[in-house]
């Protein structure tokens, strides 16, 4: 009886799973977030440029400096969050106090600025850059806590993956409805450059980025503990200059960031508004018969992806699911630029178009949709591998230091993908346009090379980046099995009163681990 009970008691403490509404409602928190991020990401340059007539190259700069502070403040609050334990938690502190920056600092931004009269323009440039950076701490506090707080949610690596489809489906709540929202409110409310379009979509995602973030909060509520945070139920008091020495030794995390990075700067500009303006609107001529139409094939030909890179992920491990749906989303998007090659303008033949049914078409939409399904069903499978980085940190060390391990991850991505808004702003500026183009701006010279560089070759760029990146990665689901165990006899030992530089010392691989704190 008494080994049995001890039996159960290891296995308590090897695994850490969560229940179903757990893991669907705290990646909610990622969805909060993603509201405000396609809004800044997309449209505040149009708001800076068209509505406070701020000059373009600054508008879209700003996007740039902004998501670099943002990236700076990443480690700093990664510290706090790893030295935090209130009777609030851990994460859920950040995540509320976040959000509630994030509406205020909307409010100053796209309402406020309004009201400084045109003839104090400087004025205008001042208070939009220090609300800009106010809005960004309060952004850092709360998508800190999406990568860090998965941690403590769970550590099965069967359950893991699937923090990917459901980070998918609140991106798609979020920032899916901004996007789907964004084109029929642009026409119907005068575009992206005019203030009636902000005073519609900054209330509303208020609104669901607060609901949103409620949910989250009640999907982590019952892990936010003290027995949930790594091996030895402590808080880490590791210090700003350590982070160079974990980045330093830590070489998953380091492969971590470039592949996520890949995938986030591939994402960005692919998907940047401006980008799909010169394509569907300006070369192809039906702005509003195909940007809907398009990402609801990309959205319908993700579905059968993301059940895949979960079963892959489950059987295989996350790095194998990652590195096959990356290539295969490269091998599709070759395809893309062929057909946008040779695309001619004003000749129907070589002309995407869903009222007019052609080759081209078929073509395209079998190419792109399966090229967009694969990596948009992997964009966010890093966010899930940084918990895998974080567990290895613990078994490596046998520092806890989620905050840490996230942030560090989100400053290189952030950095990254900092470049997307500035990249396009300065390729649309060198072929002489001022104002950044819509769904209504004609095609000029230029746009073509334009189009073939943001929406295809970058992102291919960006996928090789990541595949490279995998190749060293050693992570798999066999080993991520292994640091479990490992994890799980050290932390059942400190339970038991042995200190932690002894249980490191006593079980160093898994070899030396007792079978019953081995997964299955």
């Amino acid at each position: 009886m008494s080994n049995q009970k001890e039996k159960t008691t290891a296995q308590a403490a090897g695994m850490n799973r969560a229940k179903p509404y757990q893991l669907v409602l705290f990646p909610m928190n990622n969805g909060a977030t993603n509201v405000y991020y396609i809004l800044t990401m997309n449209f505040i340059a149009y708001y800076a440029n068209g509505v406070l007539g701020l000059a373009l190259m600054f508008a879209t700069t700003m996007v740039t400096v902004m998501r670099l502070f943002d990236a700076v403040t990443d480690p700093i609050i990664g510290a706090l969050i790893d030295r935090t334990n209130s009777k609030f938690g851990k994460f859920r502190p950040y995540m509320v106090i976040g959000n509630a920056i994030m509406i205020v600092s909307s409010i100053l931004l796209y309402f406020g600025t309004r009201i400084i009269a045109p003839d104090m323009q400087w004025l205008r440039y001042v208070c939009f850059v220090l609300f800009y950076a106010l809005y960004v701490i309060g952004y850092t506090f709360q998508t800190a806590c999406t990568r860090s707080g998965q941690t403590c949610l769970t550590n099965d690596p069967k359950q893991r993956p699937m923090f990917t489809i459901f980070n998918t489906i609140a991106s798609l709540i979020g920032m899916g409805l901004v996007q789907f929202l964004a084109p029929i409110l642009g026409d119907r409310l005068g575009g992206y450059n005019s203030a009636n379009f902000f005073d519609f979509m900054i209330p509303l995602a208020i609104v669901v980025s607060a609901v949103l973030t409620l949910l989250a909060v009640i999907g982590i509520w019952e892990k936010d503990r003290p027995e949930f945070f790594g091996v030895g139920n402590k808080q880490e008091k590791v210090k700003l200059k350590e982070y160079v020495a974990i980045l330093k030794a830590n070489k998953e995390l380091q492969r971590l960031m470039v592949a996520g990075a890949g995938c986030k700067l591939a994402f960005s500009i692919a998907t940047n508004m401006t980008v799909l303006c010169m394509l569907y609107g300006a070369m192809m001529g039906d702005y509003g018969g195909l940007y809907l139409p398009m990402m609801i094939v990309g959205y319908i030909f993700s579905v059968p992806f993301f059940l895949l890179t979960v079963k892959t992920s489950q059987k295989h491990g996350q790095k194998a699911s990652l590195v096959r749906y990356t290539m295969l989303a490269l091998v599709m998007y070759i395809g893309v630029l062929v057909l946008l090659l040779l695309w001619k303008q004003g000749v129907p033949a070589f002309n995407l178009s869903l009222r007019s049914i052609n080759v081209y078409t078929v073509l395209f939409v079998i190419f792109f949709g399966v090229g967009y399904g694969a990596y948009y069903a992997t964009a966010d499978m890093p966010i899930p591998m940084v918990a895998d980085c974080s567990d290895y940190e613990t078994y490596r060390s046998g520092q806890y230091v989620p905050g840490i391990m996230g942030t560090l991850f989100s400053l290189v991505d952030k950095l990254v993908s900092s470049l997307g808004s500035t990249i396009v702003g300065a390729a649309v500026a060198m072929i002489g346009i001022q104002t950044l183009p819509d769904s209504k701006t004609p095609y000029s010279f230029g746009m073509h090379g334009v189009v073939l560089i943001l929406f295809c070759i970058v992102p291919m760029i960006a996928w090789l980046a990541t595949l490279w990146a995998m190749k060293g990665y050693t992570l798999t689901g066999a080993k991520m099995k292994e640091i479990q165990a490992v994890n799980a006899a050290r932390k059942h030992a400190v339970s038991e009163g042995m200190t932690l530089e002894d249980a490191m010392d006593k079980w160093k691989t898994y070899e030396d681990v007792p079978e019953e704190f081995r997964q299955e």
